[in-house]
């Protein structure tokens, strides 16, 4: 089956957002006349979401009395900086454009809500090229649960075999196939330290977004 369309998970992917995420944590450290942490330090957690950041930025357990208000307040905070620091990687405008080219359809399914996702997409003049976004306020259960990405399949009117979905965690991957789409991880994204794309099981592991390209080309030729 010929390719149709492919989706993109948005942090580490689609987008480099790690220069907001830092930005917060390092405000949030500096109100309170604490020392500035190695930026890495936090990009290394963000596919942990805001729980990890805070406890990695504050060196504190998540269970720890005055926690919870911490998340809070980065989250408060991530809201009005979302959208600031933000940009597609290297190479995906290109991506990008070959896609639109091609008359292929492209979106993003993320587990970051839309209250983020939804400006970000915006202030980077990509929600109105994007034919869907899909986030876990559309749907009961976020990736890797395979529930997003049917979801997307159905708005875009494509069958999930005819999709290519790109993310930067193993949740992507196995989301991916589980929908029954093709699957690329890609080594440029928020991986753990720990962590190794190759070991997730996807069909192809780039990279380099340009190396996409590739990859397309060869599933457009396919029958």
């Amino acid at each position: 089956m010929r390719l149709r369309a492919v989706l993109f998970d948005m942090d580490g992917t689609l987008l480099d957002t790690a220069p907001d995420f830092i930005a917060v944590c390092q405000a949030m450290l500096k109100a309170r006349d604490l020392p500035a942490v190695d930026d890495q330090l936090i990009r290394d957690q963000i596919s942990g979401g805001a729980r990890a950041m805070v406890a990695a930025t504050f060196a504190m357990d998540i269970q720890a009395e005055g926690f919870e208000a911490l998340r809070l307040e980065f989250l408060e905070r991530y809201q009005q900086h979302c959208a600031v620091l933000s940009r597609p990687f290297d190479g995906m405008p290109e991506l990008l454009a070959d896609i639109e080219q091609a008359k292929l359809i492209w979106g993003v399914a993320t587990n970051k809500p839309v209250c983020f996702a939804g400006p970000i997409m915006q202030q980077l003049g990509l929600a109105e090229r994007s034919a869907v976004l899909v986030c876990p306020d559309h749907v009961s259960r976020s990736k890797p649960d395979p529930e997003m990405l049917l979801l997307a399949c159905q708005k875009i009117g494509v069958q999930p075999g005819e999709v290519l979905f790109v993310g930067d965690d193993a949740r992507d991957i196995e989301a991916g196939r589980a929908a029954g789409c093709k699957t690329a991880a890609v080594t440029y994204g928020y991986i753990h330290p720990n962590d190794n794309p190759r070991h997730w099981g996807a069909d192809v592991v780039v990279e380099h977004p340009l190396e996409l390209r590739g990859v397309l080309d060869r599933a457009l030729c396919s029958c």
